[in-house]
């Protein structure tokens, strides 16, 4: 049991503050109108087109005790952008990750992705990933969710005593549609095409939705679904980890979609209400990764012309002779997906409302094949010329950059040692039940209490293959065509299906990895009590969240020998916390409000952190050096902050709003890794003989601060023509040695981010033209394979514009990076950083992806 560190300081402060402002709000603060502060007004709003839809976020950030923003769908499938992630990455504090083209994760104020919480329709969504080289984390990856199924999304970036913990950035709350919120007998049908200019496919996406309810209206069922298929391609340059390979590469992808979502809702009573929803969400992923290993300073006669402080060459010059390439392609069967049953229910009595949920959520990932073909390919002399790894990326000038199946020097066969697969699951089960009340105590005017529980089970696998006969063959079998690359490479077009059968056949069972295995559970129970206030000019809420965690991993543990026991270890640990949390509003004028928060809000650690499975990488691999130690600890403290915000924000006209805010993160325990050399841990490796290892493990640091000010400015005008602008600073460090790069800034941060949207809409046509971007922030994944690098600045400029044929008839455009802005990453780390190898220092351009563009013309019909 971990005793509660509560930063007295940083709270005492705003309390102060609170006071204070609170004398000066009886002086000042005109008669608020008090049908302005009816939250159940908000409800009501009739939401039709992009002004009416930024009124609706407007309102909704106006009216909330907390330090709300939110995104509001114009009208049933009109979400604002196609993607989720871009919509939740124009909101002020919002940051986004595009690592494989879509919105994926999301950042707030600083925080990594890992630290959001999400929540759908307010109770948790299990998610895992697809991609078998990432680590599992607590993220939700937001490529699952079609926006035409979404009815609006709120990001909490102050904390509540009500909001379910977890999210130290913030708590997004994805909302869905209900029947009873809909005209009986709404019908919406949506077809879209979809073009990407690396990919050069046109990709289609269908969705539709039906909601019924009876006469009376007590009783409704809506049913949505959506399925788009996506072919999908990234061209790039990969540097690969200490192996000094320079490495045109293409990703490809054959994304399907398909999600649907069932609400049904019972009204016996006006005070007593039922609700169920069952959301299905899958992602099928299957994906090729096609490469040529090229070897300028490893192989042949080549002269380096310049080499950086790190010791690599970065300018050579390469004759051709003795050179030769490596080709290969990954092939990977993926899929992930996400189930979720809820009940809910909401019963107001005499003086009390009593509301629950039960339900269970259930994510399945991973791979449920990876397989690998690979040969040299092309003559000595087609690799003579001029590599230039001087600036952000790699520039590649050899005599010949196009290959095809015919260029291979030998047949093909799946490799044996690649063969295997890697299922993910997550699953929670969760009930929750709270209690209002109303009160008159002063100001005080009601209490709210309430209880969570939830059970929640992880599972890692790998699964190596247990191989057959494996049949070589002509790599014609295997490629046929060519697919573009980066650096102007043309290669080999892999045939997934055909590298899947054989390797497929090549298969005659699985055995457990126990290197790769482990399972986590965590029981977490929570229980809070708040009090919500008001008074003339001032509102707000403040209480306790007290929660508990049991968590426990099973696990393989190493004997001397290096070797894994035959029966399961488990470990255990638990802490406890006590979380306060205070809002106050104080309403200055009629159009003029001043918000202050203070709170302790935590994150539980990653779940590849807590996994207590050990392994081995360099264990007897004959490479001297190489032999590591990797482990996770279920006894890992999670991460904790004590945060404030102070804001003053002034909404001139119907959609104008002018707002300043200062927040300060002060980390008192977040967790980072750590490489410890030359390690004694008892075992010998059988290649070195010696017991001398490099540790890398994952412990709790401290010293992390954030803090940073967010500016918003929206308003829009009788001609049609309107904008919002947006811009946050975020300094969110730590000390350089809590990380292995020696880099003291906190994963996915940028320092600055831009918001510039400007749109017209006039009766029957709208236009929005966005923009967003972002300064530099670190990609961490060690002890991962692609290890930790820093992003270049990225900036997305979208177009949409929608023309209402008929009153029931759209027409939609939309472009997605339309400058086709490139993704390039480099390594930052300092000269002097101990545990990093020379590629990944002194700005070494480690990977670059080509930019791509994506268009989408669609018909949307709504009776």
């Amino acid at each position: 049991m971990r005793p509660s560190t509560f930063k007295k300081s940083v709270l005492a402060t705003n309390i102060a503050l609170l006071m204070s402002g609170a004398v000066s709000v009886s002086a000042l603060a005109a008669e608020a109108d008090a049908e302005a502060v009816n939250t159940d007004n908000i409800e009501k709003i009739e939401v039709r087109g992009l002004r009416a839809s930024m009124k609706a976020s407007i309102n909704a950030k106006r009216f909330s005790d907390a330090v709300v923003d939110a995104v509001t769908a114009e009208d049933i499938g009109k979400f604002p952008d196609g993607d989720v992630g871009e919509s939740l990455g124009r909101i002020p504090g919002v940051t986004v990750n595009r690592q494989f083209g879509q919105g994926q994760q999301v950042s707030i104020r600083g925080a990594s992705a890992q630290l959001t919480r999400t929540q759908l329709n307010g109770h948790s969504v299990a998610s895992t990933g697809w991609f078998d080289q990432q680590a599992i984390d607590r993220s939700f990856n937001y490529s699952l969710l079609p926006p035409e199924m979404i009815s609006g999304i709120e990001v909490y970036k102050s904390s509540q005593a009500d909001i379910t913990e977890g999210g130290i950035g913030g708590t997004v709350i994805v909302k869905t549609r209900k029947p009873l919120d809909l005209d009986a007998n709404t019908l919406f049908l949506s077809a879209k095409g979809d073009y990407g200019t690396v990919s050069e496919a046109t990709d289609p996406a269908v969705s539709g939705l039906y909601s019924w309810a009876n006469e009376g209206e007590t009783f409704g069922v809506l049913v949505s679904a959506a399925g788009s298929q996506t072919d999908y391609q990234r061209n790039g340059i990969e540097t690969l980890l200490g192996w000094g390979e320079i490495v045109p590469t293409t990703f490809q992808q054959d994304r399907e979609r398909t999600a649907y979502n069932i609400a049904a809702q019972y009204r016996p009573t006006d005070n007593l209400e039922f609700g169920l929803t069952v959301t299905s969400l899958d992602l099928k992923a299957n994906n090729a990764n096609t490469s040529i290993f090229l070897f300028p300073t490893q192989q042949g006669v080549s002269t380096c012309n310049k080499t950086n402080a790190a010791g690599v060459c970065t300018d050579i010059t390469h004759t051709g002779e003795g050179g030769f390439a490596w080709a290969q392609t990954w092939a990977r069967e993926a899929e992930m997906s996400s189930d979720t049953y809820d009940l809910d229910f909401k019963y107001e009595g005499e003086g009390f409302t009593l509301e629950g949920r039960v339900g269970n959520t259930k994510a399945d990932g991973g791979t449920s094949l990876t397989s690998n073909y690979g040969n040299s390919i092309g003559q000595p002399g087609d690799f003579a010329g001029h590599y230039d790894a001087t600036g952000e990326k790699i520039i590649i000038d050899i005599a010949n950059k196009s290959f095809d199946a015919g260029d291979f020097n030998g047949q093909l066969e799946t490799a044996g040692w690649a063969l295997k697969k890697q299922p993910n699951t997550d699953e929670e089960t969760y009930a929750q039940f709270d209690l209002t009340f109303p009160v008159d105590f002063g100001a005080i005017t009601s209490i709210k209490a309430g209880v969570r529980y939830a059970d929640h089970d992880v599972t890692q696998q790998t699964d190596a293959a247990i191989v057959g006969d494996i049949v070589a063959k002509d790599a014609s079998e295997y490629y046929s065509g060519t697919i573009s690359s980066g650096a102007g490479f043309t290669l080999p077009k892999p045939n997934f299906d055909a590298m899947i059968r054989d390797a497929k056949a090549a298969v005659d069972g699985f055995t457990r990895d126990k290197s790769g295995y482990g399972t986590l559970n965590e029981k977490n129970l929570a229980a809070y009590a708040m009090a919500n206030f008001e008074a003339e000019g001032i509102r707000g809420n403040f209480g306790l969240r007290f929660i508990n965690t049991d968590v426990s991993s099973d696990y393989y543990a190493l004997s001397p020998l290096g070797e894994y026991a035959d029966e399961l270890s488990t470990d255990k640990s638990s802490y406890s916390d006590v979380l306060p949390s205070i809002n106050v509003a104080f309403d200055l004028a009629d159009d003029l409000i001043l918000r202050t928060s203070a709170a302790q809000v935590m994150s539980r650690p990653n779940y590849s952190e807590l996994f207590a499975t050990p392994t081995l990488p360099g264990f007897n691999d004959g490479t001297p050096g190489n032999e590591k130690l990797v482990t996770g600890s279920v006894a890992l403290d999670p991460f904790k902050a004590t945060q404030a915000d102070v804001s003053l924000e002034w909404y001139f006209g119907g959609e104008g709003l002018a707002s300043l805010t200062y927040f300060i993160k002060d980390v008192s325990s977040f967790i980072s890794t750590r490489q410890e050399l030359e390690q004694s841990i008892g075992i010998i490796d059988p290649n070195s003989g010696e017991d001398s290892w490099t540790v890398s493990k994952y412990y709790n640091a401290n010293g992390g601060r954030i803090e940073g000010v967010e500016l918003q400015l929206q308003d829009s005008f009788e001609n049609g023509l309107g904008y919002s602008v947006n811009y946050t600073f975020a300094d969110a460090g730590s000390p350089a040695e809590n990380y292995p790069d020696r880099v003291g800034v906190f994963s996915d941060s940028s320092k600055h981010t831009v918001n510039l949207v400007g749109y017209y809409e006039m009766d029957s046509f709208s236009a929005r033209l966005a923009y967003n971007w972002r300064s530099e922030y670190m990609m961490r994944e060690l002890p991962g394979f692609y290890g930790n690098r820093q992003h270049q600045d990225y900036g997305s400029l979208d177009l949409s514009m929608n023309y209402s044929v008929t009153d029931w008839m759209d027409l939609t455009f939309e472009a997605v990076n339309l400058t086709e802005e490139d993704s390039i990453q480099i390594g930052v780390s300092p000269v002097d950083a101990p545990d990093v190898i020379a590629e990944f220092k002194d700005n070494y351009p480690v990977w670059s992806f080509e930019g791509e563009a994506r268009y989408k013309v669609g018909v949307a019909l709504r009776f």
